[in-house]
């Protein structure tokens, strides 16, 4: 199977249509297995285009179930499931993510010793080093090599977390706030207090069919990190309703499925998109990830402007109110964008778009709507709610 696919909703489904017969127990015999690269079968790739949503996550799980019995796909549907817990966890607790780019931001200006070899890949332990040049090369990783990575930029290179988070975030081309920052605190043993994930020889070497065998580099027996017990989470506020009347659409990374948004009775006129990939980091992002962020930028405005019939173009955020004015919307409605980079980008749009009079609406899905108020404890007690949310949403 090819590597990423191109950054457009086409290519996607045709991705989407060949993987759908291996989501099922292909996919939960073989998902912990990378061969490396090009040698992939059991993980769709896809990660990108459902992280930007140029596929939805209904999509995806509705694929998964017309393709196989819920009891062979249920590994697959958890997986997908497991983005919208983070996302929820961090809706529900915006401290956390304020806290990472606080810590990352600190520890940027004075990086510790080791770290420039490190994104370099030349530590010496050779699975770490290649994993850091695919990541560089390729922009993706395979989850399992994302834990190993992680655990061993952690307890073995003592690196501090925050920077390897913002290793992943500049480069990965699906790197979100909440599945990066909460993933990394996890394999630390701050989300989960108390458990981390230990990167061990045994197990790289025989989950990457022996590429690697890094025997005698690791430590295989650290203490977890503590930061202290995570925020309670705070209450949901609750779904906008969309406006009616005359609205410019505005579109961004984090939701670029604009045929599928419920508009009400609000007519479209234009549609804007943003992208600030540069936002992810002070050190910027990776050419290769802002590059497909920009791209599944222009493709979801591509469709938005044959669905709506209407002018679509990029801009930059400070051009939104001008593009609004001049054609003619008193309000800008918008997918709603979780905590991370976008949302820091939109929320002084809001207070510009007011002075002049015009109301940014911002538009949570059903999907996120049902799954976020379940993000309150642990993903065991989370994923006994999959069920409903598919009964209700997927068809």
């Amino acid at each position: 199977m090819p590597e990423i696919v191109a950054p457009t909703r086409t290519a996607a489904l045709a991705r989407l249509a060949e993987f759908a017969p291996r989501m099922g127990r292909a996919y939960a015999a073989g998902r912990n297995h990378d061969p490396g690269p090009g040698a992939r079968r059991d993980v769709s790739m896809l990660s990108p285009h459902i992280r930007h949503r140029l596929l939805t996550e209904q999509e995806m799980v509705a694929r998964a179930l017309a393709h196989h019995a819920s009891q062979a796909a249920e590994k697959f549907i958890q997986e997908v499931f497991w983005r919208s817990y983070w996302k929820g966890w961090l809706e529900l607790r915006p401290s956390v993510w304020t806290r990472f780019v606080t810590a990352r931001d600190r520890a940027l200006a004075n990086p510790p010793p080791g770290y420039d070899a490190a994104l370099r890949g030349q530590t010496g332990i050779d699975c770490f080093d290649a994993w850091m040049h695919e990541l560089i090369d390729t922009g993706w990783l395979h989850n399992h090599a994302r834990m190993w990575f992680a655990s061993i930029w952690i307890f073995t290179l003592r690196l501090p977390w925050v920077l390897g988070a913002d290793v992943f975030l500049r480069h990965l081309l699906d790197a979100d706030a909440a599945s990066n920052t909460l993933s990394w605190r996890w394999v630390a043993g701050m989300q989960t207090r108390g458990k981390h994930y230990v990167a061990r020889a045994e197990n790289i070497a025989r989950y990457t069919d022996g590429r690697f065998d890094p025997r005698g580099c690791l430590d295989e027996d650290p203490a977890p990190l503590d930061d202290g017990p995570a925020p309670p989470p705070a209450p949901l506020a609750p779904a906008q309703p969309p406006p009616e009347g005359p609205a410019l659409l505005l579109l961004h990374e984090d939701d670029l499925h604009p045929e599928s948004l419920d508009l009400g009775r609000a007519g479209i006129v234009a549609v804007a998109g943003i992208a600030v990939p540069q936002a992810r980091s002070p050190r910027g992002c990776a050419p290769a990830a802002a590059a497909f962020a920009q791209a599944a930028v222009d493709d979801g405005l591509a469709r938005a402007a044959a669905h709506f019939g209407v002018a679509a173009r990029r801009v930059d955020s400070a051009d939104v109110v001008a593009f609004a004015s001049g054609c003619g919307a008193r309000r800008v409605v918008t997918p709603h964008a979780p905590v991370g980079w976008t949302a820091g980008a939109l929320a002084p749009l809001r207070a510009a778009l007011e002075t002049q009079g015009i109301a940014l609406h911002g538009l949570r899905r059903d999907w996120d709507s049902l799954c976020w108020p379940h993000a309150t404890r642990g993903f065991f007690a989370f994923r006994e709610n999959i069920p409903r949310v598919c009964a209700a949403l997927v068809r």
